[in-house]
């Protein structure tokens, strides 16, 4: 299917679904100080609810990409983000932090069939030419989720509560969620075959060598990027004396930063190729990094942020149009096998840095992502070129 021919209201809907998804996976970032002296933590114990919900979201895409695969992706989305809205209300009345760390895994739990099956959806519906423009669009809504996740999320949360923050995100994923049900309704079922099991399906994108390169970058991709990301917050917060809105508002500069790359991904795709985005995301992310790790003050923080966001999304996209690419006939198993490793990354990332961030510096964090970003974009633009030479000389 072309780009024009494209069922424009679908593509909508999921993202607006793609969009609450978003907000519920950064919507603790700005939270973490408010958790902390909630509940009498430490930032590294409050960051559980955000590695809680990316082991959740990561190990249940192995599910939900095969079921998307037999009983139809839109529908499966529709369902997902209507028990989403269980997840955040749950969040909501939490009486204890391990309550709330329950009610996040929930939430990851419902998530994890949004996003990576709306890409999977795309790669079914869009020619590969065409894919990488229209993944940008979704990335822009999913962006638009991230903004609002992390800057209103600490914005409400010190205007009123961070309870009232969940009850909001509640309210937004019952809506998109009933919408996109109603028009699942309207659309054709995909024709059941053989299509094996959950194993043999991740086995066949494992067997494919070019999937298990992609897989394992994406997988040091999520470690480095959301584990420096999950604690600029706090870091802004207990270095600088800034208050939670401001800090998640500078953070939501790196939304801002993939908000300005999706509308430039068509030119920059057709000037740079595939090659030149991913040295030019893995460049931004460390020079961004490195400069929120040394910033003498806050204000450094601001373009970083930004930049970092413009980096990663560079760096990511070029990994997400490979996803779709790397096993088509189990397309969604693929992609989502494809998030899974990115969120089984960002949650032993997160980990690792809470850990780091109370025995030692936030900064320690944000340096390491820096130089392992700087590698990881070059290594895998060096990849895809040794790869296009092989397939050429084929």
């Amino acid at each position: 299917m072309s780009i024009r021919s494209l069922d424009t209201r679908t593509l909508w809907l999921l993202g607006t679904c793609a969009f609450a998804s978003m907000a519920s996976m950064r919507i603790c970032d700005a939270m973490l100080p408010s958790l902390a002296a909630e509940f009498a933590a430490t930032t590294g114990q409050a960051a559980q609810t955000i590695s809680s919900f990316a082991l959740a979201y990561g190990i249940l895409q192995l599910f939900y990409g095969p079921l998307g695969d037999r009983f139809g992706k839109v529908r499966l989305i529709g369902f997902a983000t209507l028990a989403c809205t269980i997840g955040s209300a749950a969040a909501a009345f939490s009486p204890t932090l391990d309550w709330l760390v329950v009610s996040r895994i929930l939430s990851g739990v419902a998530a994890a069939g949004i996003i990576p099956l709306t890409m999977a959806w795309i790669g079914d519906s869009v020619a590969y030419e065409g894919r990488q423009e229209v993944l940008a669009r979704l990335l822009g809504a999913t962006m638009f989720g991230m903004i609002c996740g992390q800057w209103l999320g600490g914005l409400i949360a010190d205007l009123l509560s961070w309870r009232a923050a969940f009850g909001l995100l509640a309210v937004v994923f019952l809506i998109s969620g009933t919408m996109l049900a109603k028009r699942a309704h309207g659309l054709t079922l995909p024709v059941a075959g053989d299509v094996g099991s959950v194993l043999r399906r991740v086995l066949d994108v494992l067997a494919r060598p070019w999937a298990r390169t992609v897989l394992l970058v994406t997988c040091i991709e999520g470690a480095l990027a959301f584990s420096a990301l999950a604690f600029i917050p706090s870091y802004l917060y207990a270095t600088f004396n800034l208050s939670m809105p401001m800090a998640g508002a500078i953070v939501a500069l790196y939304g801002v930063g993939g908000l300005l790359y999706s509308r430039c991904a068509r030119a920059l795709l057709r000037r740079f190729g595939e090659t030149g985005l991913a040295t030019t995301g893995g460049v931004c992310l460390g020079i961004a990094f490195a400069t929120i790790a040394s910033a003498p003050s806050w204000q450094w923080t601001l373009p970083a942020c930004l930049l970092a966001g413009f980096g990663f999304y560079a760096l990511h996209n070029t990994l997400q149009t490979h996803a779709t690419q790397m096993a088509p006939t189990v397309r969604g198993t693929a992609v989502s096998l494809f998030a899974c490793v990115l969120f089984l990354g960002q949650s032993l990332g997160v980990l690792l840095a809470a850990w780091v961030v109370d025995t030692f510096a936030s900064t320690m964090v944000f340096a390491s992502s820096a130089i392992g970003l700087l590698l990881l974009g070059g290594a895998f633009a060096s990849m895809i070129r040794q790869r296009d030479r092989q397939l050429k000389g084929a």
